[in-house]
C-alpha cells in the first residue's frame, strides 16, 4: 500500500500554473471561435432576464479561476493516480465547456448548443460529487460554475426557442 505525499511548493506552484492553462485554453478556445460573440448576442431576440452582454466575461473570468483552483485542489490532496476518475471528468467538463461557444455563436446551432450545455451540466455535477471526495473546498469552488451553467442553460433554451 503506497501512501500519497502532497508535492513540494515549487511542483504545487507548477500544478497551479497547469490547471490555470487548462482552465485557460477552454476559455480561449471559446473566445477564438466567436470573436463576435457579444455583436452576435445583441442581434438575438432574447428574454426579457438576459443579462447584459458585458456581464459574461467577468463571470467566466471568475469561474475558469475557481475551476483551474478547485482541479488543483483535488490533485494536490490525492494526485493524479488518487484522483484519476474525478480529474478524467474534470477534463471532459472543461473540454464541453470549451465546446459550446462554437455551437452556440460560431455555428449558430441554438438546439445542438443546448443539448451540449446539458451534458456539460451533467459533467460538473458529476466533478462535484467526485471532487468531494477528495477535496470539499474543491468541491464548493464548483458550485457557482454549476448556478451560473444551469443559468445559462436556461438562456440557451429561451433563445432557442425565441429565435
Amino acid at each position: 500500500m503506497s501512501t500519497y505525499t502532497r508535492p513540494s511548493l515549487p511542483t504545487a506552484a507548477v500544478g497551479l500554473a497547469a490547471f490555470g492553462v487548462a482552465a485557460a485554453t477552454a476559455a480561449l478556445v471559446g473566445g477564438l471561435a466567436s470573436a463576435s460573440a457579444a455583436e452576435q448576442y445583441a442581434t438575438l431576440v432574447q428574454p426579457s432576464w438576459a443579462p447584459p452582454a458585458w456581464l459574461f466575461g467577468p463571470v467566466w473570468t471568475v469561474l475558469y479561476a475557481s475551476i483551474a483552483v478547485a482541479g488543483w485542489l483535488v490533485w494536490r490532496n490525492a494526485g493524479w493516480s488518487g484522483a484519476r476518475t474525478a480529474l478524467s471528468v474534470f477534463g471532459v467538463q472543461l473540454v464541453l465547456n470549451a465546446l459550446w461557444t462554437p455551437l452556440f455563436f460560431g455555428g449558430g446551432l441554438f438546439g445542438v448548443a443546448f443539448a451540449e450545455i446539458v451534458l456539460l451540466w451533467i459533467s460538473i455535477v458529476a466533478t462535484i460529487v467526485l471532487f468531494a471526495r477528495h477535496s470539499r473546498p474543491a468541491a464548493a469552488l464548483l458550485v457557482p460554475y454549476l448556478a451560473w451553467v444551469t443559468f445559462a442553460s436556461a438562456l440557451n433554451l429561451a433563445i432557442w426557442v425565441l429565435n
